[in-house]
């Protein structure tokens, strides 16, 4: 008996620990990578702003290839809107909107339904470096209320930049195929 009230304890006290700990730590949080690709900005811009160009660089949807996203709007235009729905959960489903755009800027927002719902704001800019050369760089901003903060801070935040800076690997590596 006396091994399952220190059992007990214990676990108390870890749990005590890690609502301590989330109520001291942000509630939001940003990831920012980039990538420097061999092609011309505009050309960039123009690929990444077509959400069905995602199906052949993201690594979010690469666990169910089956998947077929439902594009509304002029896809490439403020307003277009790509719907997912997987029966996958490391797809899950949501959205993703087009809120602006200038010559080099692309805003998103972000719409987490299942497997955990949330909402987040993407940046893509770009930035010439000369007339063939682009600094892409992608800036995810999330919100992560207590206590969800402390998971998504230590495990979300690090699994995303990973995830983000292949993805922009990825259309470094199309992009400059198509020479």
């Amino acid at each position: 008996m006396k091994i399952v009230k220190t059992i007990l304890f214990v676990a108390g006290g870890l749990v005590l620990v890690a609502l301590i700990a989330a109520a001291l730590m942000p509630k939001s949080y940003t990831v920012t990578v980039s990538e420097t690709i061999n092609r011309p900005k505009a050309e960039v811009y123009d690929y990444l702003k077509i959400f069905a160009n995602q199906k052949e660089y993201s690594e979010w949807t690469k666990p169910d290839p089956n998947l077929q996203p439902v594009i509304s709007g002029v896809d490439g235009t403020v307003g277009s809107k790509s719907y997912w729905k997987s029966s996958n959960p490391d797809v899950g489903e949501g959205s993703q909107t087009i809120t602006a755009m200038s010559d080099n800027e692309i805003a998103l927002d972000l719409e987490f339904i299942s497997p955990m719902e949330g909402h987040g704001k993407v940046v893509n800019k770009f930035e010439s470096k000369d007339s063939t050369t682009t600094v892409v760089t992608v800036s995810t901003a999330f919100d992560a209320p207590f206590p969800m903060n402390l998971p998504s801070i230590l495990i979300g935040k690090p699994m995303i930049e990973k995830t983000e800076k292949q993805i922009l690997v990825n259309v470094k590596q199309i992009m400059e195929a198509k020479k």
